[in-house]
């Protein structure tokens, strides 16, 4: 298979870290903005970015239904989260650029610098109070190590 490269494999972490980051903040009377700027404000100080034309989003009777979360914006706006809500995180962070291409097959997804890209994806019910922090998701961050 070969080798990942360093600056790679801390793409991937922080991708991860941020996910956690976000989960911390998906709790009733939280923001839709407060989840996004989790991820945005811990991945741009490493210099990676944010891809916007693809984000997260609301589970219900259909897999993809309203609202959308984003993975950037700021604290305090969107939507106020309510208990029972389910909704998909899925922190999509760029090694390089942040714009992205659609393949013909309408399918696949491609950085349009060519650099590497990140995603993880975990879908969470927003509970009046968080029990899954980035400090204490111990066997979730080792199912995803």
């Amino acid at each position: 298979m070969g080798e990942v490269k360093p600056e790679v494999l801390s793409l991937l972490k922080r991708t991860r870290e941020s996910l956690f980051l976000a989960i911390d903040h998906a709790v009733a009377g939280k923001r839709i903005g407060d989840i996004g700027s989790a991820v945005q404000e811990h991945v741009e100080p490493f210099g990676y970015s944010v891809v916007r034309e693809l984000v997260g989003h609301g589970i219900g009777k259909k897999l993809h239904e309203k609202p959308d979360v984003p993975n950037y914006g700021k604290r305090g706006t969107g939507i106020k989260l309510q208990e029972g809500l389910v909704i998909c995180i899925e922190p999509m962070i760029n090694l390089g650029s942040k714009n992205i291409m659609q393949g013909k097959d309408g399918w696949t997804i491609r950085t349009v610098d060519g650099y590497p890209s990140a995603h993880f994806e975990l879908t969470v019910v927003v509970k009046k109070k968080n029990r899954m922090s980035f400090q204490h998701s111990d066997i979730l961050k080792r199912y995803l190590e």
